[in-house]
């Protein structure tokens, strides 16, 4: 009897495993609720870092890679950017700055206010502008 029941319970578990799974449908709300803002604040962030270093270290041997670097910026932010002007089954769009301030955001790790995840989230650009800003200027004093 029981190698009966072993063989009925292997062959159930082995039905539920190969049941197809309907797909889920991945996230909607491409803006994030993020204003655009904060975007052109990070992106004005890393080219104002490039136009550090450019300026700093100016070589004809540097063009060519700071146009590289500029098309990697523009295309690491354009790409979102399109995809979240797709037009999904819904209707929602980026908060305004205000709202956006008002309201806060709901994150993963609970809800912050807008102040605090504007600084999270500009925290970064805003350090790689300082550190360009330092490496050009300790390259100036040596």
């Amino acid at each position: 009897m029981s190698k009966h029941h072993d063989l009925q319970r292997l062959a159930a578990n082995a039905v539920l495993v190969a049941a197809p799974v309907a797909p889920q449908r991945a996230c909607t709300d491409r803006s994030f609720e993020l204003p655009t803002a904060l975007y052109a604040a990070s992106i004005g962030s890393y080219l104002a870092f490039l136009a550090i270093m450019a300026v700093g270290f100016q070589s004809p041997d540097m063009i060519l890679p700071m146009v590289i670097f500029v098309a990697f910026i523009a295309i690491l932010f354009g790409t979102p950017m399109m995809w979240a002007r797709m037009k999904p089954d819904h209707d929602s769009r980026a908060l305004t700055m205000s709202q956006f301030l008002a309201r806060g955001i709901e994150t993963h790790t609970g809800h912050n206010t807008g102040g605090t995840a504007a600084v999270q989230m500009l925290i970064l650009p805003v350090l790689v502008v300082l550190w360009g800003i330092a490496v050009v200027v300790v390259a100036a004093s040596v």
